[in-house]
């Protein structure tokens, strides 16, 4: 096979390179013949002299809650001193936010020089009958991230499964650690339709012999994943010590800000390494601290491993600068708007997360949701599970041949007694939300990450 990175680069603009990325269609627009398939992804690398094997990397796989416990751990081993690349997905707003160094987005001319230099070898491996066809979108992006951290000559690389795990781009790497969070349904279509299939596909990651952090949840998944572990000989740590107790005297470790509300074990102790550590972590809600807990459990094993520069002191710092924006993100009150939270619930388990943070935090104030989903997601489900919260719901679409239009929210949401309302776009949603919560009332932007991407957006929140 000819390896082509010696070959002179195109020049290539960035706006150029993301056009040809988004022509290829969106990352689960494809069959999944053309999506799954770690064989032709191989060869794209080898072509590649195999970035993904000049550095350590942790792999995350899960349903809920991958993305933040990789930028838990990605902000602890920065925080150490390493070197760390992050890789997630999707991104916000821009493509750029999903590849970073030490908490900076890959620069424009970076991902424009390395993708030209991706897509070349792409394009001449299918000429040659080396691929049957051009990689997809999420195949590309994860070839550039490899690529990228190959070159910049990361120390260790967190990576975020993309969707799945057995079969997804992402687990062509040998990980130090496999990490599995909550698993629940989602992406049907492509994973299966139970919860022991889903996990079976995110039990994926497992290595012979290899190293697996992870947490007791549903019994259908624990019972894929303990036999997963049991067949391949690999070792499981749990994360349970590093999750804290929820208990009536739990208030007395609030941090006194405004994001911090009653009910949030957002601050709490935690014995860790032979000493106590503060855990401060500005990622809001119950179901974080299990994140939290499984970005511990990873750091902890890689200490061990001969990461020495990971400590205790390290864990608690890292954990205390993680940032993960759209998580409950908080935009306070304005003369311009009023109070807005922007939330990822992208699927039934995330809307459940989203009710229970909202009914503790903000139960006595009127709640105006601005939502909007993708049309494969559970719609229905997620309306069910949060809208009998809201006074109003305006729904509202992303232009994204995947997003639902708000005619089909609504047809959707029928079931549920609320007044919902439709808007064009985002930015006519969030002008009627100001309206109708006005100076008491609290907007939540929800649904789709592009939903609350284009809102963040739009009112210049912080993205990253």
């Amino acid at each position: 096979m000819i390896l082509l990175t010696k070959l002179p680069v195109r020049s290539l603009s960035y706006e150029t390179a993301i056009a040809r990325m988004f022509a290829l269609g969106h990352e689960l627009a494809q069959t999944p013949s053309h999506k799954f398939d770690l064989a032709h992804m191989r060869v794209l690398l080898e072509a590649l002299e195999h970035p993904e094997q000049k550095f350590p990397a942790v792999l995350i796989a899960g349903t809920n809650g991958k993305g933040s416990t990789a930028a838990t751990l990605a902000s602890i081993l920065q925080v150490s001193g390493y070197k760390t690349g992050l890789y997630t997905s999707p991104h916000l707003v821009r493509i750029n936010e999903r590849i970073r160094i030490n908490s900076s987005a890959i620069t424009d001319g970076d991902f424009a020089l390395i993708h030209d230099v991706v897509d070349r070898t792409a394009e001449r491996l299918v000429s040659e009958a080396e691929l049957p066809w051009h990689p997809s979108f999420f195949e590309m992006l994860t070839a550039i991230a490899f690529e990228y951290f190959a070159r910049e000559k990361v120390e260790i690389a967190v990576l975020e499964v993309g969707m799945g795990g057995r079969l997804d781009a992402t687990n062509v790497v040998e990980p130090r650690v496999s990490v599995i969070t909550d698993i629940s349904l989602d992406h049907q279509k492509f994973l299966g339709d139970t919860l022991t299939e889903i996990a079976r596909e995110k039990a994926g990651i497992i290595r012979p012999n290899g190293v697996v952090v992870t947490l007791p949840q549903n019994p259908d998944a624990n019972d894929v994943i303990g036999n997963t572990i049991l067949d391949l000989g690999a070792r499981a740590i749990s994360a349970v010590p590093y999750v804290p107790p929820v208990t009536p005297n739990s208030s007395q470790y609030l941090l006194p800000s405004a994001q911090e509300k009653a009910g949030y074990v957002s601050r709490y102790p935690l014995q860790l390494m032979g000493r106590e550590i503060t855990v401060e972590t500005p990622l809001v809600g119950r179901h974080q601290l299990r994140n939290i807990a499984l970005a511990i459990a990873a750091a902890e094993e890689l200490a061990h491993q001969g990461f020495a520069a990971v400590t205790a002191t390290t864990i608690e710092g890292g954990i205390r600068e993680t940032s993960w924006p759209g998580r409950f993100q908080v935009l306070p009150a304005t003369a311009e708007h009023p109070e807005i939270v922007f939330d990822i619930a992208h699927n039934p388990a995330g809307a459940w997360a989203l009710r229970s943070t909202l009914s503790a935090t903000y139960e006595e104030r009127p709640l105006v949701f601005v939502f909007g989903a993708m049309r494969d997601k559970a719609i229905r489900e997620i309306a069910e599970i949060l809208f009998p919260l809201a006074d109003r719901v305006i729904a509202t679409h992303v232009e994204n041949p995947r997003a639902a239009t708000a005619s089909e929210i609504r047809e959707a949401s029928k079931r549920v007694s609320i007044d919902i309302d439709e808007a064009p776009d985002v930015a006519s949603a969030l002008a009627r939300a100001r309206v109708v919560a006005g100076t008491r009332g609290l907007v939540v932007v929800t649904g789709s990450i592009y939903i609350v991407g284009e809102a963040m957006r739009s009112l210049g929140a912080r993205i990253g």
